[in-house]
């Protein structure tokens, strides 16, 4: 008896919480053509430091859309730039305050296990006008400081294209 009494009062809320979701959603991102001038800015702007990077733009759910790897960059920047993007994406925070809130000994500490995950600055969540884009992710600068600063002005150079 109980049971069916259950069962009716789910069948008569079910129309009820339908109503209340949305059946679908819409998200944006980046154009090709914009997460490439966001990453050959970044670029130029570690280069003009006199650092030699790897920059990586990822959508939101961190696949990659465009990687560039200046000529003298180490070969483990592909990999590590495009983690920090992804981790960014993935945690929708810059890995520079992921370092911050990931230390041994914080509550949080556990997540640098989560494979892919980096907790080092130079990965950026790329946003504006009220949405997530993607992430942005810089290795090859000397610490993530550096990756980072170069990371954020891959994104000034697209924040008019992408700010409503």
């Amino acid at each position: 008896m109980r049971q069916a009494l259950f069962t009716l009062a789910l069948a008569a809320a079910l129309p009820v919480l339908a109503q209340t979701q949305a059946p679908t959603f819409q998200i944006k991102t980046l154009t090709p053509e914009t997460a490439l001038v966001a990453a050959q800015a970044a670029l130029a702007s570690c280069r003009a430091q006199g650092f030699q990077v790897g920059v990586a733009v990822v959508d939101r759910s961190g696949l990659t859309q465009v990687f560039l790897r200046d000529r003298f960059a180490g070969a483990h920047t592909l990999q590590v730039a495009t983690d920090k993007a992804w981790t960014a994406a993935s945690f929708r925070t810059s890995t520079l305050d992921l370092a911050n809130e990931t230390q041994a000994g914080k509550p949080m500490s556990g997540i640098r296990n989560t494979p892919r995950m980096l907790a080092i600055g130079g990965g950026v969540v790329i946003e504006g006008g009220g949405s997530i884009y993607g992430a942005i992710g810089v290795s090859g600068a000397p610490g993530g400081e550096a990756d980072d600063a170069c990371a954020k002005a891959g994104i000034k150079a697209i924040a008019d294209k992408i700010e409503f």
